[in-house]
């Protein structure tokens, strides 16, 4: 079988500027795919989980490795499978395209839907609130 998935190259470079400013980013799917596997690394991201359905056991791993709190996590999710770990952290972030119910559990619902810029919002919404938009503007001599 041949996979071809599509990413968005806006999401990829704000996964990049994350981890310029120290802010770690994973994904946890159920499917396994070599595709997302291969642009999670090229994004940075530091976790990288697939084919796990059972989220939470996989919540507390990247907790425990990190040394952070769950209330400092902030998780994107978009079907049923994500409302429990969206319940136990900090910011809870629905894209435009989630089921209903998904949206209903979140804090946040992006304008834009999964695959189509959501996580370059979320990205973006993470470094205003920690201070660093602005430097990226300057380092890209935007006024």
């Amino acid at each position: 079988m041949v996979e071809t998935k599509g990413f968005d190259t806006q999401d990829g470079v704000s996964l990049q500027w994350l981890s310029w400013k120290g802010i770690q980013t994973g994904v946890i799917s159920g499917r396994i795919s070599p595709a997302t596997e291969t642009r999670a690394r090229q994004c940075n991201m530091t976790y990288i989980y697939q084919g796990h359905l059972e989220k939470i056991p996989i919540l507390e791993e990247i907790l425990q490795r990190s040394g952070i709190e769950a209330s400092q996590v902030a998780y994107v999710g978009d079907d049923l499978t994500d409302v429990v770990v969206m319940n136990r952290v900090g910011l809870s972030i629905a894209t435009a395209n989630a089921r209903p119910e998904v949206k209903r559990s979140a804090m946040h619902v992006t304008e834009s839907p999964g695959g189509r810029g959501a996580v370059r919002e979320v990205a973006e919404l993470l470094l205003k609130a920690q201070g660093h938009w602005e430097d990226l503007l300057r380092k890209y001599e935007i006024r």
